[in-house]
């Protein structure tokens, strides 16, 4: 009887469930969207960090985020390589340049430098051309994504950077840049001709370790030996990325709280509903405690309406959330949505109507069965 209460009451005014499911699909789009955008700037920050086969980074102190490295010596490569434990260090250069459009105009790109022998940081998802083709003359490899931004549409294309001319041999898909300045991939060579960089400077040194190595202790005689340069795990590399552009930068920040924003208004909004609910049904209410109906049942009777409301919103909610998802795949900052930040909607949802039960509640206790008789 408990939820054949419940759900005559939450359904007995059409109007009112209206309202209440409008106030939970707006809290749980809203979240779904703030977080599922946090998840997705969170994996294009580390994308690059994470799918480069460095154990421990060498760079310029001070760095902040894979995109913004300084130039360093190349010596630091070999210094690193006369270390106990040390298997490979390879060269890697990122930097930020113009790109000029064959139909005129420049964006900002973000060019780096792998050789695919050395195996440091190659293109991943490439869905058009072949990677090995990097080793021909001019060639160079961007993603789908920023086509338009860039002004290309074929393998084979011809752009510009600095003076000289580059060409398209083949596409990625899905390799977006926080900074919204697409990635330009190429040979170690043709990145210092094209950044105009001098030969013995280099922006990181990829170290890979050989098994069994301790990656502690190998850091630390790194560090003595390369005072000049610091030396990152690839976590704290990915830690401090994060740090900066979501947190330093403030827009891990804002995102957050949007989603708290959405939780407080739809906790308002229910709340209200529920209360109102409660109040039209009050004699009701007063009728079963007159008949001896514990506060425990009763409880239960508004609590199972906070539930039912929060599994229809939330499974309209989800219907109209995956669609910004499926949306948004082919944007520069797509939403994600992983199974456990659906799992967290349905618990916060649920968690959210439960609270706004809370005031209903109250009104319910507050109740003397006397007014059944006064009536």
């Amino acid at each position: 009887m408990t939820f054949t209460l419940a759900f005559r009451n939450l359904f007995h005014d059409r109007i009112r469930l209206a309202v209440t499911m409008v106030g939970i699909l707006f809290s749980i789009v809203l979240v779904a969207v703030q977080l599922g955008l946090y998840l997705g700037a969170r994996s294009i920050i580390v994308a690059m960090i994470e799918r480069s086969e460095g154990d421990l980074w060498v760079m310029a102190y001070g760095t902040k985020n894979f995109e913004e490295g300084q130039p360093i010596s190349a010596r630091e490569r070999y210094t690193a390589l006369s270390v106990p434990g040390v298997a490979k260090a390879v060269p890697l250069i990122v930097s930020f340049t113009d790109w000029r459009k064959p139909s005129g105009g420049s964006t900002l790109v973000v060019v780096i430098g792998s050789d695919a022998e050395d195996g440091g940081l190659q293109p991943w998802n490439v869905v058009e051309g072949d990677a090995s083709g990097l080793g021909a003359r001019d060639a160079v490899i961007i993603d789908k994504t920023y086509l338009t931004d860039l002004g290309v549409n074929n393998v084979g294309d011809t752009a510009q950077i600095g003076a000289s001319r580059v060409r398209i041999s083949g596409f990625t898909d899905g390799i977006r840049s926080f900074t919204v300045s697409p990635y330009v991939f190429t040979t170690t060579n043709r990145a210092r001709s094209l950044l105009d960089m001098p030969a013995d400077m280099i922006t990181y040194v990829l170290v890979k370790l050989e098994p069994g190595a301790d990656a502690q202790a190998v850091r630390n005689m790194l560090r003595d030996k390369l005072p000049d340069s610091e030396v990152l795990t690839k976590a704290e590399f990915r830690d401090r990325s994060l740090n900066h552009w979501l947190f330093a930068t403030g827009a891990g920040v804002a995102l957050i709280g949007g989603a708290i924003l959405g939780l407080v208004v739809g906790t308002v909004i229910v709340a209200q509903t529920l209360y109102s609910s409660t109040k039209d049904h009050i004699n009701e209410f007063a009728t079963l405690r007159a008949l001896g109906s514990s506060s425990g049942y009763i409880h239960r009777v508004i609590l199972a309406q906070a539930a039912l409301s929060a599994v229809l919103g939330y499974a309209l909610g989800m219907v109209i959330a995956l669609t910004v998802v499926y949306l948004s795949e082919h944007t520069a900052l797509p939403i994600v949505m992983t199974p456990s930040l659906a799992a967290l909607l349905l618990a916060l949802t649920i968690a959210m109507c439960a609270v706004s039960a809370l005031s209903a509640i109250g009104k319910v206790m507050r109740i003397d069965p006397a007014v059944v008789f006064n009536r």
